[in-house]
């Protein structure tokens, strides 16, 4: 699947309860029935007694008319209109721990409430490369290599129009992060799709090595892999090491979830041979410690690539929190005592989620990493994952995310929804229960 970001293959996801604009550009067309919300934005005149509605087009450059409010603000709303319960966004209903919630508190009362350095406090980049060093094997320059985001969403933001020049081509594994293309539209890059298909989402080596040219610029890749689960394993990551040498292509991992790994270790592409000098290793500590607003992430990359970071860097937010960047510092000095035990919770609230799943009727595809499972709606014969979205939160009261979002191509994911597990024990089960109650099998 080839998308030149200047292209007309635009789409928009219509949700009949939408409340806010979307993009007039379309190639999925409403029911009649649905009212159109987001064509345009309403303002009213007062020159007379009768109301004089005036539509007024929606404002938005180019490069982004064909994105519209991201799905996961979408579904929340959803949510909250007709009192769903919440397994579609990925962020913990439950608080992150004490002694780094603590440490922000301390920072605050302390005075550390001023602009931060640009780049990070010496001693979270410190940290940071303390941890990378650990699990990576990998000794990293704090002070040259080591820069400190508005969360992993500000780092890829800031290694893609930092690095990235238009007409650049990147490949992207589809599905993916919604973020990445709208990302890559600013930067003007031309994307170049893989897909990986169920039941093990596994990269099509074959493909992927038709795919990587001297024409390359980059691979965007995420693992473990949202929305996925799966992750990439030692074989696929050599084949794209090898591939990336040999045609001198630079690498983005996006590796938030590495320490949410079940049935496999985590494997950093950067630690294979001759790959952290072309790499970019994206993290943030908001998966890891339930702490997903504090939006406290990091880039790490060798000093030729993080220039182009901080450049962008340093125009999109500057610096991040000061008081969430000393609780950061606490949080990476964790024991490791503190990772097993997450691992084991999550991987306890996995089960329960996919064995509910299953017993509803569903397809669940296998999840190896991250806070997400994928499945397979179509048994209960709705038309699209859009469709069985909308009906499974007005009619059963509860949220799931449409993989359709995630893809070049909507159709290759209009058979998938993705269902988060990062809920308490009682959330998951009210959320089964529903299910079981209203969501009936038709085929």
């Amino acid at each position: 699947m080839y998308l030149d970001i200047n292209s007309v293959m635009l789409r928009q996801f219509a949700f009949k309860s939408s409340l806010l604009p979307i993009s007039t550009h379309s190639r999925r067309s409403c029911p009649k029935t649905h009212r159109s919300i987001g064509a345009t934005m309403t303002t009213f005149s007062t020159q007379d007694e009768s109301t004089q509605q005036t539509p007024k087009p929606v404002l938005v450059a180019k490069r982004l008319e064909k994105f519209k409010t991201t799905i996961f603000t979408q579904m929340s709303i959803l949510a909250g209109k007709h009192g769903a319960i919440n397994l579609g966004q990925g962020f913990p209903n439950f608080d992150g721990p004490d002694f780094v919630k603590e440490a922000a508190i301390q920072a605050i009362k302390d005075g550390k409430n001023q602009y931060a350095r640009a780049y990070g406090l010496p001693e979270l980049n410190s940290a940071i490369a303390a941890r990378f060093r650990v699990d990576t094997g990998l000794v990293v320059d704090p002070e040259k290599e080591v820069t400190v985001t508005s969360g992993c969403t500000e780092a890829i933001a800031a290694a893609m129009l930092g690095i990235i020049n238009p007409g650049d081509e990147v490949i992207l594994f589809a599905p993916f992060y919604d973020s990445y293309e709208a990302t890559l539209s600013m930067a003007g890059a031309k994307i170049k799709g893989i897909t990986l298909r169920p039941p093990d989402f596994s990269i099509p080596l074959e493909e992927l090595k038709a795919a990587v040219t001297n024409k390359t610029r980059a691979i965007l890749m995420n693992t473990p892999h949202n929305p996925t689960g799966k992750m990439f394993t030692r074989e696929e990551l050599q084949t794209i090491a090898s591939l990336c040498i040999e045609n001198d292509v630079l690498v983005f991992s996006d590796e938030v979830y590495d320490k949410l790994a079940f049935e496999m270790d985590h494997i950093s592409i950067a630690s294979l041979p001759g790959m952290y000098e072309r790499t970019v290793t994206m993290n943030s500590l908001g998966k890891t410690f339930s702490l997903t607003g504090w939006k406290i992430g990091w880039a790490i990359a060798p000093p030729h690539l993080t220039w182009g970071v901080r450049q962008a860097h340093s125009y999109l937010t500057f610096a991040t929190s000061t008081p969430a960047q000393w609780a950061a510092i606490a949080a990476l000095n964790a024991p490791a005592s503190y990772y097993k035990e997450l691992k084991r919770d999550y991987a306890a609230k996995k089960e329960i989620l996919v064995k509910g799943l299953k017993e509803v009727g569903f397809t669940v595809f296998p999840s190896s990493g991250t806070y997400f499972v994928t499945a397979d709606h179509t048994p209960f014969g709705l038309e699209n994952d859009i469709a069985f979205c909308e009906y499974l939160i007005e009619e059963v009261g509860v949220v799931a995310i449409p993989t359709s979002v995630f893809y070049l191509n909507p159709e290759e994911g209009k058979n998938l929804v993705r269902f988060a597990f990062c809920k308490d024990e009682e959330t998951l089960l009210g959320a089964i229960e529903r299910m079981k109650q209203k969501l009936k099998k038709k085929v």
